[in-house]
């Protein structure tokens, strides 16, 4: 007897290698779901965080922490991260292996009759039907294999040990669904890959291009930073100015931008611009002359939105619009100090002008036509007098207004043209502003807007300077100046305890304490280093005992308002001007002026620019996009739309008619199959059913 273990009932399978393995992972249905989830969930991030922005726009929204965390993560530019890359390239790895793997067996499934099955499986089948008939099994099996040919059934007859066979399909089409809508996803895959990033970030990585993250001619700019003319896809961008041309284009990187020469040079000769009564743009279009650099044809073209110009492959989009150096003329009034002296200043936007040796001016923007809701959020004051406490802010509220009240009027209304400007000081930290030409009415007020914010992402907050009788800026300036005189602060404090009280002499007390209040008023609200205006106010009222705080803020306040008129006067009669008319007109005014005082403190410029000439000069950006993947893209969407009609449209059904003799003739075994079960599978069963035993 031999001692060798028993390996009955034991089934021995073999181990298959690594590679084996890592290929039916990779072939798998629910590997290439989980890496579906993952590029879903991907694309959704890529869709809330704007992609390919600068770096310090996503530092001022997340902070510096979860900004380098995002970084980390390429969630800025998620469509070209290695990760993002990977995921899609293992996708077309596994759809492919997945049709590799499956396509031979299905198309051996549509070619097969399957002529192996037997009547006792058949027996089996839950649709099925027996009938016997006079007719020998050769005139059965044609008779049947006939109808369901009319059926629009292919037939094949077999025969069986003493039986006959007739196999009958239709729909095997249905599995080219299979393949195509599975082939299509490698397909658009595969072009979209095409048409990405991808191409740029390998140059990026084989040939050592770099992007370029300064200012200069575009001339000067060296090969490191430049790509190719043959390269095979890009997406950027050229901003023409009215009058020039130009054939390079700008490929926007993260740290910079990549420069791409193209093959062509593009003339913008026109601009056209049409707006609606919203401000919005209506139409825009360039007429543009482009030549070949090679063959030198040129083309004549209007491109228009949606309506690009293809040539020599490229398509050539009418993007956007913007400012192509206008020419700007200002007047700079000082906003420091007791100056009142202006100085007359000209600047072209996208240019920089020096101011004074500590600042540098940079104009970003010129707009001729602003249309405004100027009852909007956005239009209010630099301060808002967060510190004050409630009943100090009632109190600024009922005696002067407050300069931070938002307007309720919802008009849209042109409010002529605008200049921004950046204003940057020595350390590199800078401000941006947004001034307006002409002044605007809110509130039945007119006042002259002058924007400012700190971060490109915040909104403008705007400084409201009232408009004088000339609809000028200049009664304000002299008030703001006098404002910082100590000498005329001193004589408005001596007229106003005068005018308040006409009976007292000038060396009495009461007088003299309420000169001291007035001048103390003044110098309060001229300010310091630690604060000004009402916030400066607000500070010192904070010693006076909280009940007694509302009363004392009146008092203060009507002594304030009192000695601001004098100061205007005084300031009047400095620059040899008569006193204005103590009418409800000038009190507005004052009274507005106040309030703009107290918010120019947070303007935090040296100056305000004001814009008084410009030429205005038209640029238009297009979009250049090679894109050779998008004929790619087309064929798998076509065969995308094929496949998902097949899967859905087309429904395989098979029939099997066992013909064995009978008694009296022939016995019959009908079965039928499909591998969705409907109600129009349930009605054409039971039409064959009363279909093929019928008697010719």
């Amino acid at each position: 007897m031999s001692n060798a273990p028993s390996t009955s009932g034991i089934q021995l399978r073999n181990r298959r290698g690594p590679l084996a393995e890592t290929v039916e992972l990779l072939s798998s249905m629910r590997f290439a779901i989980a890496l579906f989830v993952v590029i879903i969930f991907a694309s959704i991030i890529g869709t809330i965080v704007q992609q390919s922005q600068p770096m310090p726009n996503y530092i001022n929204q997340f902070g510096p922490f979860w900004f380098e965390v995002f970084n980390k993560l390429g969630l800025y530019a998620i469509y070209s991260s290695w990760w993002f890359v990977a995921m899609c390239a293992l996708l077309v790895i596994s759809t492919t292996l997945c049709i590799v793997h499956n396509t031979p067996k299905m198309l051996k499934d549509m070619r097969s009759w399957r002529e192996k099955v037997r009547e006792a499986s058949l027996n089996n089948f839950h649709h099925k039907t027996h009938w016997q008939s006079p007719q020998t099994g050769e005139a059965l099996a044609s008779q049947t294999a006939q109808r369901l040919g009319h059926a629009g059934y292919a037939t094949r007859i077999i025969a069986k040990d003493g039986a006959i066979l007739v196999s009958a399909k239709r729909g095997a089409g249905n599995k080219f669904g299979y393949i195509f809508a599975h082939s299509a996803i490698v397909i658009i895959l595969v072009g979209g890959m095409l048409d990405s990033d991808l191409p740029v970030r390998f140059q990026q990585w084989l040939f050592g291009k770099t992007a370029f993250g300064g200012t200069g001619v575009i001339a000067d700019i060296p090969a490191q930073h430049r790509l190719s003319i043959h390269n095979p896809t890009y997406r950027g961008s050229i901003a023409l100015p009215e009058g020039t041309a130009g054939n390079t284009a700008l490929l926007p990187r993260p740290d910079g931008f990549l420069l791409q020469d193209l093959p062509f040079t593009i003339q913008l000769k026109k601009f056209d611009i049409d707006f609606y009564s919203t401000g919005m743009p209506k139409l825009f279009a360039s007429h543009v002359t482009v030549r070949s650099n090679d063959s030198g044809k040129t083309v004549d073209a209007v491109i228009e939105v949606n309506k690009p110009l293809i040539f020599e492959g490229v398509a050539i989009y009418q993007s956007s619009f913007e400012d192509g150096g206008s020419k700007l003329k200002l007047v700079g009034h000082p906003m420091k100090g007791s100056s009142t002296t202006t100085f007359a200043m000209e600047g072209e936007v996208n240019g920089s002008n020096k101011l004074g040796e500590d600042y540098t001016v940079e104009w970003s923007d010129f707009r001729p036509f602003n249309v405004e809701n100027i009852g909007s959020q956005d239009a209010r004051a630099v301060a808002k007098g967060e510190n004050l406490n409630e009943s100090f802010a009632r109190s600024l509220d009922k005696q002067l207004g407050s300069a931070a009240k938002t307007a309720h009027n919802k008009d849209l209304k042109n409010v002529g043209p605008s200049v921004s400007y950046k204003l940057r000081d020595k350390n590199g930290q800078a401000r941006e502003y947004q001034n307006y030409m002409q002044p605007v009415t809110i509130e039945g007020d007119t006042v002259f807007l002058a924007g400012v914010r700190a971060n490109p992402s915040d909104p403008f907050s705007f400084l409201r300077i009232p408009a004088d009788d000339e609809h000028s800026v200049r009664e304000w300036m002299r008030l703001r100046a006098a404002l910082q005189d100590p000498a005329l602060r001193k004589k408005a404090a001596e007229r106003y305890a005068a005018r308040a009280m006409p009976q007292a002499k000038a060396g009495d007390t009461l007088r003299v304490q309420l000169e001291q209040s007035s001048l103390k008023g003044l110098e309060i609200f001229a300010g310091d280093a630690s604060g000004a205006g009402f916030f400066a106010i607000s500070r010192f009222l904070e010693k006076v005992p909280q009940a007694e705080q509302t009363k004392a803020a009146e008092i203060f306040l009507k002594i304030l308002n009192g000695s601001m008129w004098e100061l205007w006067q005084a300031a009047r009669e400095q620059a040899g001007l008569a006193p204005v008319a103590a009418d409800e007109t000038h009190g507005r005014f004052l009274q507005l002026a106040t309030n703009a005082l107290s918010d120019s403190f947070f303007y935090g410029a040296p100056v305000y620019l004001q814009l008084d000439e410009f030429t205005q000069i038209k640029a238009s950006v297009f979009q250049v996009t090679r894109s050779p993947g998008k004929t790619i893209v087309y064929i798998g969407c076509l065969l995308l739309v094929l496949g998902v009609f097949a899967m859905f449209y087309i429904r395989e059904r098979r029939v099997w008619v066992w013909i064995k003799p009978g008694a009296t003739g022939s016995e019959a075994l009908m079965a039928m199959s499909t591998q969705r079960k409907t109600l129009d599978f349930e009605k054409e069963f039971t039409e064959l059913k009363e279909k093929l035993p019928q008697q010719a």
